[in-house]
This record gives C-alpha cells, sequence and structure tokens, in this order.
C-alpha cells in the first residue's frame, strides 16, 4: 500500500489532537506522520516487539503502537502515537481503527489477492473482472492451476497460509488464499503447455512440503487449468469436489484430481433417492448388508485383479476351487455371477452407490 493513502488518513487526526500520530511498516519505517519530518524515519528494533504484542497496544522508546490487521502473524503496519501516557494509547487505538478501515477498503479495491479471492468466490461480475485486472495489471488470459488444501484430520493442526507461501513464495506467479475454516486455495501460474502431470507434480510438491514428521498431513484437490481469470471460480469448485469425492470413493489418496474422478463424480452428483432404488432393483434377493466382511474383502480382490481366477485366488492364498466357491455363494445370494462382465459391472456400480450412500448417513 502507498503510504499516500495513510497520509491522507492521519493529517486529518492534526485537526483533533496534538498527539504525532503515524504509520510504520513492516520494516520499522515511517512511511505517514502528522510530524512530516518524522516521515522515513527507521525503527527496525521496534518490529519484533510490537508482533510480539499480537495486535495489542504496547509502549516503547516514549511512544505507543498497535498492529493493523494482516493476513500473517507478522504485521504489515502498525500505528503508532508519541508518548506512554493513556491519552497516547487512546489515540493510537482510535488511528488505528481508521487506518484498518481504509486499509481493508484499499486491499478490496486494489489488492491483487483481494481480487483473485473475489473472482473465485463469484463476488464480481464477469465484466469487472476484465476492468480489474488491467487496473491492477494482472495479465487474464494466463494458464492456472487452481489447488485446494484441506487439512486429513481434526487432531492436526490447521494448515497455514504462510507454510503454503514458503513452498510457492513468489507473489507473481501464486496467490495463496485462506477461504473458510478448512481450506487453503493456491492458484498457481503454469507454462503455456502445461497438462495433468504438471498439476500432479506441483500438487504432489505441496503435499511434501506440508508433511510433519514424514506424515502427511492435507489432502489437495486439483481443478482444470484455468486458461482465463473467468475460469478460477469454476476450477475452484472442481477442486473442492475432488476432495469430497475423493473422501467417499478414494480415501487412500491424499492428492486427488478432478479429471480423475471417473463414475464416483456421476455417482457423487446423483439424487440419493434414484440411489437408493438402484440398490433396490440390484438386489432384489437379498441387500447388500446380507453379505459379510469377508465376502467383500474377496470381492474387492477379484476386482482388484481384473476378474482373473487364478490371480485372485493367488493373491487370497487360497485354491482357484475355493475361490469359486465362494463366487458361486454370492451368485446365490445377489443373483449377480461377478465373472460375467456386465454383473461384475453392475456389482462394481452398486458397491460405490452404497459407499456414497453411507457418506450421506443413508442405510440402504
Amino acid at each position: 500500500m502507498s503510504g499516500r493513502i495513510f497520509q491522507n488518513i492521519v493529517l486529518q487526526f492534526k485537526e483533533t489532537t496534538d498527539t504525532v500520530i503515524g504509520v510504520i511498516d513492516s520494516e520499522g519505517t515511517v512511511i505517514a506522520c502528522t510530524d512530516l519530518p518524522e516521515i522515513g524515519c527507521k525503527w527496525p528494533h521496534l518490529v519484533r516487539p510490537i508482533n510480539g504484542a499480537e495486535g495489542e497496544c504496547i509502549a516503547l522508546e516514549g511512544k505507543t503502537f498497535k498492529a493493523l490487521s494482516g493476513w500473517s502473524g507478522q504485521f504489515d503496519f502498525a500505528a503508532f502515537a508519541f508518548g506512554e501516557d493513556e491519552m497516547s494509547r487512546v489515540a493510537c487505538a482510535m488511528a488505528s481503527v481508521a487506518l484498518n478501515t481504509t486499509k481493508s477498503y484499499y486491499e478490496e479495491k486494489y489488492d491483487k489477492t483481494s481480487f483473485v479471492k473475489s473472482i473465485i468466490s463469484d463476488n464480481i461480475l464477469i465484466s469487472d473482472i476484465y476492468i480489474r485486472a488491467k487496473e491492477l495489471h494482472v495479465d487474464a488470459e494466463l494458464s492456472r492451476g487452481v489447488f485446494v488444501i484441506r487439512k486429513t484430520d481434526d487432531k492436526v493442526e490447521s494448515v497455514t497460509v504462510e507454510a503454503v507461501q514458503s513452498i510457492f513464495p513468489d507473489r507473481q506467479t501464486s496467490f495463496v488464499l485462506s477461504m473458510g475454516e478448512t481450506d487453503i486455495v493456491l492458484i498457481h501460474q503454469l507454462s503455456d503447455t502445461a497438462g495433468a502431470p504438471e498439476l500432479e507434480k506441483i500438487a504432489l510438491q505441496l503435499e511434501e512440503g506440508l508433511r510433519v514428521n514424514g506424515e502427511s498431513v492435507a489432502v489437495i484437490g486439483i481443478g482444470t487449468i484455468a486458461a482465463h481469470l473467468r475460469d478460477l471460480a469454476k476450477s475452484y469448485k472442481e477442486a473442492q469436489m475432488a476432495i469430497e469425492v475423493g473422501k467417499v470413493f478414494d480415501t487412500e489418496k491424499v492428492v486427488i484430481n478432478y479429471e480423475n474422478l471417473g463414475i464416483g463424480r456421476l455417482i457423487y452428483q446423483l439424487p440419493t433417492t434414484l440411489c437408493e432404488m438402484f440398490l433396490q432393483e440390484v438386489f432384489k434377493k437379498n441387500p447388500i448388508d446380507a453379505l459379510d466382511r469377508e465376502t467383500l474383502f474377496t470381492i474387492n480382490k477379484f476386482f482388484e485383479n481384473n476378474l482373473v481366477l487364478s490371480e485372485t485366488a493367488r493373491k487370497l492364498f487360497v485354491h482357484r476351487n475355493t475361490l469359486v466357491y465362494r463366487l458361486e455363494k454370492i451368485k446365490k445370494l445377489t443373483g449377480l455371477d461377478l465373472r460375467q462382465f456386465d454383473d461384475a459391472i453392475t456389482f462394481k456400480v452398486a458397491l460405490m452407490v452404497k459407499k456414497y450412500l453411507s457418506s450421506r448417513g443413508i442405510e440402504a
């Protein structure tokens, strides 16, 4: 932000108080002040204690300081008032209110990160995107990847904006946004020839960089490549859906690409009533719950080995005839012969539908 913006505000205080009021930046340099000769003074040694005050007023070397609100634990700007008495404290606190309001307005109108956040939140008209992009000198037609980062477990600490920014520190090519309580979004500039491999590479770099003691702490959803700024909102929703669908059908994956969701994406968007009707139609003889855990394990192994009897038996450490007996038992219970391709497909889809309903708390 330009010091001129803050200077216009602090000069208004000059008419109502004799207390010297000003603003320093994150390096301790005075960028605005009611006493003009103070502008340009440097107090870098005061930055650490101001940060340590965590947004509260703090008296230092005959002055009172209060950090303005910011994106991270390190302040971007702080208000100050000369003096350490109660009057100086009140003046500093009042100045910080006015300066915070100005800062928020400026960021909303001119800050690139806020602009991108408004795009993915669908809080800006498409026609305005072109105008604002030109004002902020943001290239509208670059290819960009959208990645949603969400912590995997309530027991681990939330993933922070700072942690992601430390992996992709270049503010010219990357935007890192906090979206709600659970998600961090990375929007990263891609090469002109980028495809799925580059997106996967970036996501894996993110996941590895965020690990704690070698353990994954986040799942990352990848949207389709946004060839234009107006496509960011669509890609953001796709990355969110990738995580939601993966949570149901690919629980072992920590990087999930929207373009690789397969039939899971289709099932996830079906009405639950339609899914229940499908299960009732498929399992007329007995409900799917009639199959015990061992039987379901056998079925999954059979699918994993492409319906090949000998390979499945080997992986299960059972005789081929034992596997045939189990498949006959499944046919008797469900009416589906998994050795037949059509029946195997039907059963596979039914298992996925059952998973989907269970994730919604519906027993079918």
